[in-house]
């Protein structure tokens, strides 16, 4: 695997909102995707963010089956928590913040399919006991781990030939790495577990999923685009025009805030989308990349020219939801992502170049195309099905 993979800083907690409480929890939704830096009430949240007020990380997902952000366990508590503590006793219980705190692991995978990363990054993990969300974005993969399983990933690295590259913060591959050391070591990808234990795991996958319910269904008309925000450095810096106001502004300088970095045009058209509660769309934000979204591509035309991807993209969703398993589950990416590469065959369908997870906090869905997701579909059934 040519890859690179590091610890974000910070912890993250889940949480599930029910869609019918999505309008009791639009305030904060926006709260957190719009920070406002300088604000002393924000201090405490302020604690997941960047020194130019960006997110280390953030996930706001709004699917047909509900609502789930994963944030910093800093804006948890500070944002969502008290919202939750004002609603109804029988209305409080029904959304879920995850109990532990998450790690996350951003990876970067040069010259690997969408497919192979699903399950090279995923399989190793779940063979190590370890339960993991999984986020396909525009630019990069996403591995949430329990944060008290980190000593364990941190083995499971060491054990596929990872070595700690202190320049870079980050556990990197022997083939990505640019200072190979001149001993006698091979730079080729260790090998994959043996079939068995991958075939073992799937089969346990299967048969939770089975046991707990779980019906792989299609939404019909719905349709998905992943695209992407624009690279800040592409946007014209308006805040250099001469001001045309007639009252001093102080000193004459310009008193930079979050705002300056970002393309208001995109954070206005989200807004305008989440204020609609949309049937689907899952926008990421990560400190080093642009914003990246997955929607229903209903609403492009909100968005105008400020995404820039294949619009022309038609992805279609199937959901798993999974409200009947524990968090705490293993092997529910790489099991299913396994099973469909492996059923359908990655060289001739092609799955393997097309395939993206995308983990929410009760529920999963395997994205691929319109064509390639109703193949998919054919596959899963059978395999869920009691009968």
């Amino acid at each position: 695997m040519n890859a690179q993979i590091s610890f974000l800083d910070g912890t993250f907690r889940l949480i599930h909102i029910p869609l019918h409480l999505y309008p009791n929890f639009l305030q904060p939704i926006l709260q957190v995707l719009l920070p406002q830096g300088g604000d002393d009430s924000l201090a405490h949240e302020a604690e997941g963010l960047s020194i130019d007020n960006k997110h280390g990380f953030l996930n706001i997902s709004i699917t047909p089956v509900e609502c789930s952000v994963v944030c910093h366990s800093n804006w948890v508590k500070n944002v969502f928590e008290p919202v939750i503590k004002r609603l109804p006793p029988n209305l409080s219980k029904t959304v879920t913040i995850s109990k532990d705190d998450y790690l996350i692991l951003s990876v970067i995978a040069a010259g690997m399919d969408a497919g192979s990363r699903v399950m090279d990054l995923t399989s190793p993990l779940a063979l190590a006991g370890v339960p993991i969300f999984f986020i396909t974005t525009y630019y990069s993969d996403f591995i949430l781990v329990p944060s008290k399983d980190r000593q364990t990933v941190v083995q499971v690295l060491l054990a596929r030939n990872f070595e700690f590259d202190k320049d870079e913060s980050a556990y990197v591959s022997p083939s990505a790495m640019s200072h190979v050391r001149g001993k006698s070591q091979s730079s080729e990808p260790p090998s994959t577990p043996p079939p068995s234990n991958v075939a073992e795991l799937q089969a346990r996958t299967f048969e939770l999923l089975k046991k707990r319910n779980v019906v792989p269904y299609i939404c019909p008309y719905l349709s998905l685009v992943q695209c992407s925000g624009r690279d800040p450095s592409q946007l014209v810096d308006y805040t250099r025009r001469p001001t045309l106001s007639r009252h001093p502004s102080g000193n004459g300088h310009h008193r930079r805030s979050w705002l300056d970095n970002v393309d208001t045009k995109l954070y206005t058209s989200l807004i305008s989308v989440l204020a609609k509660q949309p049937r689907f769309l899952s926008i990421t934000l990560a400190q080093e990349d642009p914003p990246s979204l997955l929607l229903d591509r209903e609403y492009l035309g909100v968005f105008g020219d400020s995404l820039v991807g294949d619009t022309e993209g038609d992805l279609v969703p199937i959901f798993l939801d999974l409200v009947n398993l524990p968090l705490e589950a293993t092997g529910i990416v790489s099991g299913v992502a396994g099973k469909l590469i492996q059923e359908m065959g990655m060289d001739e369908s092609g799955i393997s170049s097309e395939l993206s997870y995308l983990s929410t906090a009760r529920a999963g869905a395997v994205i691929l195309s319109s064509k390639q997701s109703m193949r998919a579909l054919e596959v899963l059934k059978p395999l869920l099905s009691k009968e």
